[in-house]
């Protein structure tokens, strides 16, 4: 018989060892050291600006070895996501909807890039969230337009590709146009990856990045995701207007002015993987490591894994030993009922159900950043117990599931996982454990 309890502790140690990988402030460190190009000289002014829910450990590890003067670096992150730090100032801000401190921190943002005397260095930290922290809307349109389209693409089921696409044409600081509005000689970023291919133009919606993405495509992804008529009508005419060509386009590949911008992946998702494959591997399993496995409906690929993880136990049983998968990646989530939940819980309640009645398969799947949507945790377990223990409490998980309301189903369940804020975002993870019958 297998223990589930004891499945679980190896599952949440597994995902320890990938959230050490990733650990954003060693990896800033790393790259400070490694790159003579991110140092100033003696006299020379940098400008540091750390943007995003790993803002904080890496804003740390440039306090550490670098010193721009006072009032020369700010760092804006999530809420509850701050640590106190020597000399830079700090601001939290809204997230996953951008608000007022979000709008605030961008125009301080933009204040320091601009900054006179032009500083030599202009170092950007980013990491996922910073999108909708550092949010500041281009002109003839308000702050509650970008929430507002935030939300509704957020419900839809829209991917970080189609999401930060529209934010590019919305916002000030996105798609290259933090780089173009920078005083410093030097521009450079050491980026967090929290998108599938680690494409720079799309973490953190491309504050130096050149931008492949039209007006015209935002508003496809506007009539793609939910009609163009359930977006704000300031919205719809900023991107009408932007696609005639009468609101000038962001940066494209190739633009002179962001020739002087340097970036490098400092932490990725694939990092975490193979951090967790690792570590499954001196736990004695036989591992299959599936980078960016993880994308479509989170319901969906929570049942596709359930059905492939039933089938996969008997194999093993004539092959002995136990087999742990390690998948990467973000799926989605469409609203239809109004519980609470995210993405990896969404996935692992799908996958509980999937596997209900069965033996010798536990999932984890959870976020990297320690929160699953708006929720305290960071992802749930499941296993073929689970779908029964929710209905002894009077928890019916299809029907939570159908409304979205996994975090209800896993908090009275107990299959929730709550790390906290990790300070570090590289897409989500999920575990699977299986093991032969008996075994």
């Amino acid at each position: 018989m297998t223990d589930p309890a004891a499945d679980r502790a190896l599952l949440v140690a597994l995902h320890r060892a990938a959230l050490d990988a990733v650990e954003p402030g060693g990896a800033v460190a790393r790259a400070l050291e490694q790159d003579p190009d991110l140092r100033v000289r003696s006299g020379e002014r940098a400008v540091v600006l750390a943007l995003g829910k790993a803002a904080v450990p890496m804003a740390r590890a440039v306090e550490e070895a670098l010193a721009p003067a006072p009032g020369q670096a700010l760092v804006v992150t999530k809420d509850g996501h701050g640590l106190p730090l020597e000399r830079f100032v700090l601001r939290e801000s809204g997230h996953p909807v951008p608000d007022e401190r979000s709008a605030a921190a961008a125009r301080e943002v933009l204040a320091l890039a601009r900054a006179e005397p032009a500083p030599e260095l202009l170092l950007v930290l980013l990491s996922g969230g910073a999108s909708a922290l550092c949010t500041c809307p281009l002109p003839g349109l308000s702050l509650a337009d970008l929430a507002d389209t935030t939300r509704i693409l957020l419900g839809s089921g829209a991917s970080i590709d189609e999401l930060n696409c529209v934010r590019k044409h919305l916002c000030e600081l996105f798609g290259g146009r933090l780089a173009t509005a920078a005083s410093a000689r030097r521009v450079a970023g050491l980026v967090v990856s929290d998108v599938p291919g680690d494409r720079l133009d799309v973490i953190a919606s491309g504050p130096l990045s050149p931008d492949p993405t039209t007006f015209a495509d935002a508003l496809s992804v506007l009539r793609r995701r939910a009609g163009e008529g359930g977006f704000p009508l300031a919205v719809r005419r900023h991107l009408e207007r932007g696609a005639r060509g009468e609101i000038r386009e962001s940066p494209k590949p190739g633009a002179p002015e962001l020739a002087r911008v340097r970036q490098r992946i400092v932490a990725s998702n694939r990092d975490a993987l193979e951090a967790a494959a690792a570590a499954g591997r001196e736990a004695g399993l036989t591992v299959r490591v599936r980078p960016e496995s993880l994308e479509g409906e989170a319901r969906e690929v929570g049942a596709g894994l359930a059905t492939e993880a039933l089938a996969a136990v008997g194999e093993l049983a004539s092959a002995g030993g136990a087999e742990l998968w390690v998948l990467g990646g973000e799926t989605t989530v469409t609203l239809r009922g109004a519980g609470r939940g995210g993405r990896s819980q969404e996935l692992a309640l799908a996958a509980a159900l999937g596997l209900e009645g069965s033996e010798g398969i536990s999932v984890l799947a959870a976020g990297t950043d320690g929160t699953d949507g708006p929720t305290d945790a960071a992802g749930a377990f499941a296993d073929g117990g689970s779908a029964a223990r929710g209905r002894a409490l009077g928890l019916d998980p299809r029907d939570c599931l159908e409304r979205n309301d996994s975090y209800r189903f896993f908090a009275g369940e107990g299959g929730l996982l709550r790390t906290g804020p990790t300070r570090t975002n590289v897409m989500d993870l999920a575990l699977v454990l299986v093991r032969p019958r008996g075994g």
